[in-house]
């Protein structure tokens, strides 16, 4: 446990829930936030350092072992690797045949990298909730900083900047197909003209907006919240372990028993953004008339 005999239970939960962050302060500069306070003065351009690292890590983490078995893959039995691989791509690409009507080659991998990737970013989630923190702020410590304030929360999907960031490239590529396969003609065509013809001209732009803008925030909204509320629970439930022997007892079944079930969340989360992008790419493909 992370020293929770110096930490009060608020002060706990608000430690894991603090970014490591890196950032331009108005008073002494460069530097690592010491709370969240300072992280907030340090403005829009300052980096969530450990969203970062964890989610590049697992990205090409992701490219790294896909692209092994892809340069190891036999024609003969399969190995156990090739197997799972096989596997996940087969189920990628029965999702994009079952949701995207036309035809790009970009799809079906980018399918695939955001299950994969969104996955692996929020199994991290399955990991106790203080060991790479405790870990994290004793190596810091040996430099001299106090534990208490170094921070870094290992789930990046529990923060909105990743899962924004997300959903926004996504919304790119949404505008960028309307544009290309509809023209700018027929992407402000949509927009104005449906559902209610050329009259009801502010109510059709009102409703088509409405409708556009919420997709990445539906797609950012949805798995941020389902994440931040399954580590909330997880923090919860390790506070428990410094109530004593029945407490504790409590809290190793209640862990064992959460995670088993946040696995299936965790699935869930990344499929239904994969499948979420796959009809949204689709809608954008279509033609309205």
């Amino acid at each position: 446990m992370a020293s929770s005999e110096t930490l009060t239970s608020q002060e706990y939960i608000q430690h894991h829930l603090t970014n490591l962050t890196l950032g331009w302060h108005p008073e002494h500069g460069l530097g690592f936030a010491h709370n969240s306070a300072e992280a907030a003065e340090m403005g829009f351009w300052a980096i969530n350092v450990d969203t970062m690292f964890f989610s590049i890590l697992l990205g090409s983490l992701f490219l790294w072992f896909f692209k092994g078995v892809a340069e190891r893959v036999s024609a003969g039995v399969p190995g156990t690797a090739q197997n799972f691989v096989e596997w996940i791509v087969d189920f990628v690409e029965e999702n994009v045949r079952g949701s995207f009507s036309h035809k790009n080659d970009m799809v079906a991998p980018l399918a695939l990298t955001i299950f994969a990737w969104v996955f692996l970013m929020n199994l991290m989630d399955l990991v106790p909730v203080d060991l790479i923190p405790h870990l994290f702020a004793q190596l810091f410590a040996v430099f001299g900083a106090d534990p208490h304030h170094v921070y870094l929360k290992v789930v990046p999907t529990t923060d909105p900047n990743a899962t924004f960031g997300m959903a926004l490239t996504v919304f790119l590529l949404v505008l960028y197909y309307s544009i290309k396969m509809k023209g700018i003609g027929g992407f402000l065509g949509e927009l104005t003209l449906q559902p209610f013809g050329k009259w009801g001209l502010p109510a059709n732009l009102i409703l088509e907006g409405i409708s556009l803008i919420s997709k990445p925030i539906s797609l950012a909204l949805r798995l941020f919240g389902n994440m931040y509320a399954g580590e909330m629970i997880f923090i919860l439930i390790a506070l428990l372990y410094g109530g004593g022997m029945v407490l504790a007892g409590t809290a190793g079944v209640l862990q064992f028993v959460w995670a088993v079930f946040h696995i299936l969340i965790i699935t869930l989360q990344a499929f239904i953004f994969m499948v979420l992008t796959i009809v949204y790419l689709d809608m954008a493909h279509q033609e309205h008339h």
